[in-house]
């Protein structure tokens, strides 16, 4: 079964290099407007910010997972929001792949392949070559209930399936990548929501920059989602609201400062976390409590 992930970053650079408007703009796979619209995505800060940046993240990897519980080729209004996400990393020339994960047969379980437990398919593996070559993963979630969405759940069990697995250094297998997550919904849980995400990235051994969480939620009760139509007068609902623009680009740019340094420095230092010189005897100086 061939995995669905879309790679965006080739085709946005080379139009947006070449294009002399002030504004960014970004085509949404499965949005919630029309088809093949266009939409202005940064503002003229956050183009300004892009512009004149002089760091090089070229060699960076980013992948972002959209745990929407709609199946394309339904809208998500999450994806909107990822959406700014992605255009800071596409412009910035981060290699970007992005992922619907309801859009895949991924087993539940706590295991790297269920299909050696009993499970007939499952599709994960090839998801997570994809999880394991990117420097910067930013999960985007809709709010259920209060809480992150069971999609968003089971991505987070199958990334701790991997928990006990090693890079060259011996330390756990996310050591030296980084985190962040987007969340969007109706009344509140942003904080909440990207609490228990962020909680369970740094567990399993990510790195997680200053301020890694955003999002846009509306008032209480139903009414419109982030990217909406707004009613009776132009935009798009959510667009205008200053506050999550600004998070928003200050993870986006922490995450790719933090990744950009993790690299230079060839990730966390080996010494005092490596699972492998754990286990062949190595205790880092700690007291040797025989001893005491």
């Amino acid at each position: 079964m061939k995995l669905s992930v879309h790679s965006y970053a080739p085709l946005i650079q080379n139009r947006l290099r070449s294009c002399n408007r002030p504004l960014v703009t970004y085509r949404f796979l499965h949005r919630i407007l029309t088809e093949n619209e266009e939409r202005r995505m940064l503002d003229k800060t956050q183009q300004k910010l892009c512009d004149e940046n002089a760091t090089d993240f070229s060699d960076l990897r980013a992948l972002t997972i959209n745990c929407t519980l709609k199946p394309a080729p339904q809208g998500s209004h999450t994806a909107n929001l990822l959406g700014v996400v992605e255009t800071i990393l596409v412009e910035n020339r981060v290699s970007l792949e992005q992922i619907r994960l309801v859009d895949h047969d991924v087993a539940p379980g706590v295991y790297p392949d269920m299909t050696e437990h009993g499970v007939k398919s499952d599709q994960w593996p090839d998801i997570w070559r994809k999880v394991e070559a990117a420097d910067i993963l930013v999960i985007g979630t809709p709010i259920w209930l209060g809480e992150k969405s069971s999609v968003c759940q089971r991505l987070i069990e199958r990334l701790y399936g991997h928990s006990g697995q090693t890079n060259g250094q011996g330390q756990y297998v996310f050591y030296g990548k980084v985190g962040g997550c987007i969340v969007t919904g109706n009344e509140d849980g942003i904080k909440h929501v990207g609490m228990g995400v962020l909680y369970s990235l740094q567990h399993v051994g990510y790195t997680i920059p200053p301020q890694a969480d955003a999002g846009w939620i509306g008032e209480a009760g139903p009414g419109p989602s982030y990217g909406d139509s707004q009613e009776g007068k132009a935009g798009y609902v959510g667009f205008d609201n200053d506050f999550t623009r600004r998070n928003t680009t200050f993870m986006t740019w922490n995450l790719m400062h933090m990744a950009r340094m993790l690299k230079d420095a060839g990730g966390i230092p080996a010494w005092g976390n490596s699972v492998d010189l754990w286990q062949e005897g190595r205790r880092f100086d700690a007291p040797n409590p025989e001893y005491r």
